[in-house]
């Protein structure tokens, strides 16, 4: 079996390592521009040697941001700075990143240091659109239901958001269908109630999912992988699970999808989730295992051993890590030494490397 710092391919891209940095929101976008901050964030975790840095999400239309400060793709103007982005870390030898995204309810909100719950139009705040008029929780916007024409345009919102992705230069994109956002809101039953084509049976639940696979993949060329993000359970009886998650995972691999992020949770406001180290390890690996499709885990992933462990008994392709790539930006060169391996530095940096450490 492969270990975390062989190589992974993916059509024709090649990874040098299987450790990502996990899109992590940073709240810090004025009109969903990119600036010096993500410039840095993002580029000093290229420096500490990931194979792949996802951006945070990024929002395909403005009223799809979770708040006012959130990165977006929803016009030509945002693409410069991004470019900026990738060629710095394409500079370390690291692959970049875009996660599309709608925050459908759950838009509207604030950043989580300035608050909790709706944002006011006077503040930046905006109508959010959703499934249903159902809101998330008590303090979140009421959003509005949206019509079969408002569907469509928000899947060739998808599209022309990947459109912008590929022309900033990024290797890879990953829808994001998870954490209660506008996708994982039509594909649970929870948060589904529509009696039409988007809502009921699981393919209605599934369609709008589908769709914008298809949407993006027409657009993103056939020699680069695309990536969805799930949730694989809403932890709620009831509510999305794993089962409907393997299946629709089999969907998705027949609709060009290469790989599934394997998350969970979002969707349900008091849902009671068992955090513990790995806990959502076992979807990618049950995932990967029914459908054959490359996976990755993500979610309490913090020391080297573990997530050495983690790929080389199959159990995923690949590791994301968040919040411990916020604690440590160099966390992929200190695991490589932790396990023995030796993997190139930046030349800046070689001084303090361990002795015998190539260059990039």
């Amino acid at each position: 079996m492969p270990h975390l710092f062989e190589p992974l391919t993916l059509r024709s891209l090649t990874l040098a390592n299987r450790i990502a940095v996990s899109p992590m929101c940073q709240y810090s976008s004025e009109d969903g521009f990119a600036n010096d901050w993500h410039l840095v964030h993002l580029g000093s975790r290229a420096v500490g040697g990931a194979g792949l840095v996802f951006t945070e999400a990024a929002a395909v239309t403005a009223e799809g941001r979770i708040s006012p400060q959130d990165l977006g793709i929803w016009q030509d103007a945002h693409v410069g700075p991004l470019e900026r982005i990738v060629k710095v870390v394409h500079g370390q030898g690291t692959r970049c990143g875009m996660q599309l995204a709608h925050a459908g309810r759950k838009g509207s909100t604030y950043r989580p240091w300035s608050g909790h719950g709706a944002i006011s139009v006077a503040e930046g705040g905006w109508d959010p659109l959703g499934p249903t008029p159902d809101r998330f929780a008590d303090d979140y916007p009421a959003p509005r239901a949206l019509t079969p024409g408002g569907i469509a345009t928000l899947v060739a919102a998808f599209a022309d958001a990947a459109g912008r992705a590929l022309a900033a230069g990024f290797d890879l994109v990953e829808v994001h269908a998870a954490h209660g956002y506008l996708i994982h809101e039509f594909l649970s039953p929870l948060s589904n109630t529509r009696t039409d084509q988007y809502g009921g049976s699981f393919a209605n639940r599934t369609r709008l999912a589908v769709e914008i696979a298809d949407a993006v993949r027409a657009v993103w060329p056939d020699s680069l992988p695309l990536f969805v993000r799930i949730s694989a359970t809403d932890w709620t009886p009831g509510g999305w699970d794993i089962e409907q998650s393997v299946e629709l995972c089999r969907v998705l691999g027949q609709h060009g999808v290469d790989l599934v992020d394997c998350s969970s949770g979002g969707n349900v406001a008091a849902a009671q989730i068992p955090l513990e180290p790995g806990y959502q390890v076992p979807f990618a690996e049950r995932i990967r295992k029914e459908t054959g499709l490359a996976t990755a885990a993500v979610g309490l992933i913090t020391t080297p051993a573990q997530a050495d462990e983690i790929i080389r008994t199959g159990r995923a392709d690949c590791v994301l890590l968040a919040r411990e790539m916020l604690r440590d930006p160099y966390w992929p060169l200190h695991a490589a030494q932790a396990l023995g391996h030796q993997v190139p530095w930046p030349p800046q940096y070689l001084r303090a490397a361990p002795s015998g450490t190539p260059s990039r």
